[in-house]
């Protein structure tokens, strides 16, 4: 399954993402890398009904 991610530049440093798919699946990280592995941990989370918001 593919689901699609916005990923943003942060304001400060680092880049922020969120997945319109999923409501409240938000994410940030230093590293293109830290906010894809974020990313996936959140949404499969997200998909399987486990809180996501921490």
């Amino acid at each position: 399954m593919k689901i699609n991610a916005v990923i943003h530049p942060a304001e400060e440093s680092g880049v922020w993402a969120k997945v319109p798919a999923l409501p409240g699946c938000i994410t940030e990280g230093d590293t293109m890398e830290e906010v894809q592995a974020n990313l996936k941990d959140g949404s499969l989370k997200k998909i399987c009904g486990e809180d996501v918001s921490a």
